[in-house]
C-alpha cells in the first residue's frame, strides 16, 4: 500500500472532476485555484483553449479583506468580467477542494454578482 500526500490526493480528485466537466465558449468552466493566503479563478473555453477572464487575491481591492470576505468579492468581481465578456452562464469546477468555506463562498459570491453557476 502507497501513502499519498496531500497534494496528490487532491490531484486524484481534480482529475475525477474534470472528467465530467467541460468548458465552452457560451458555457465556460470556472477553475478555481485555493491557496493557504488567497484564491483565484478563471473563465476558460476548454474547446478553443482559451482564458476568456480571471481574478486573483492579489488585486488591488482584494489583497487586504479578511479570507471569506476575499473570497465573496473574488466572485463578485469574476462574475462582474464575465458580463462585460458576454457570458451569463459557467459550470464551476471547485478543482478537487471540497465545496465548502473560501470556495463556497467563491462560489456564491460568482451567483450574487449574476452569473448562472
Amino acid at each position: 500500500m502507497s501513502v499519498r500526500s496531500k497534494p496528490a490526493k487532491r490531484l486524484k480528485r481534480r482529475r475525477r472532476v474534470r472528467a465530467k466537466i467541460t468548458g465552452t465558449a457560451t458555457r465556460p468552466r470556472i477553475s478555481v485555484f485555493r491557496s493557504n493566503r488567497g484564491i483565484s479563478a478563471q473563465l476558460v473555453d476548454d474547446v478553443a483553449g482559451h482564458t476568456l477572464a480571471a481574478v486573483s487575491w492579489t488585486e488591488g481591492p482584494l489583497r487586504d479583506k479578511p479570507s471569506m470576505e476575499q473570497a465573496t468579492e473574488a466572485g463578485k468581481l469574476l462574475a462582474q468580467r464575465a458580463t462585460a465578456a458576454g457570458i451569463q452562464t459557467a459550470v464551476f469546477d471547485r478543482g478537487g477542494y471540497q465545496y465548502h468555506g473560501r470556495v463556497r463562498a467563491f462560489a456564491e459570491g460568482v451567483r450574487e454578482g449574476g452569473l448562472t453557476v
